[in-house]
């Protein structure tokens, strides 16, 4: 069976989806068991440094951008 996008699903499909992975997921992510795997981070004015390294395939894991206030 091949997997649906989540927008062609019934709201009440995308409902209790949401109540099982707040369930299951999130106490894990709160528990500090599960976390991203973040390859690189980069201010927002390297948005387009950051977005050549992502063409690349050469990173495992995620790219960040961050915002300063």
């Amino acid at each position: 069976m091949r997997p649906q996008a989540l927008r062609r699903r019934e709201a009440s499909f995308k409902s209790s989806l949401a109540v099982e992975v707040e369930r299951h997921v999130w106490p894990l992510i709160e528990a500090g068991k599960f976390r991203a795997n973040v390859f690189k981070v980069f201010r927002l004015d390297e948005a387009g440094e950051a977005h050549r390294l992502m063409q690349t395939s050469r990173h495992i894991g995620k790219i960040v951008l961050t915002v300063e206030a």
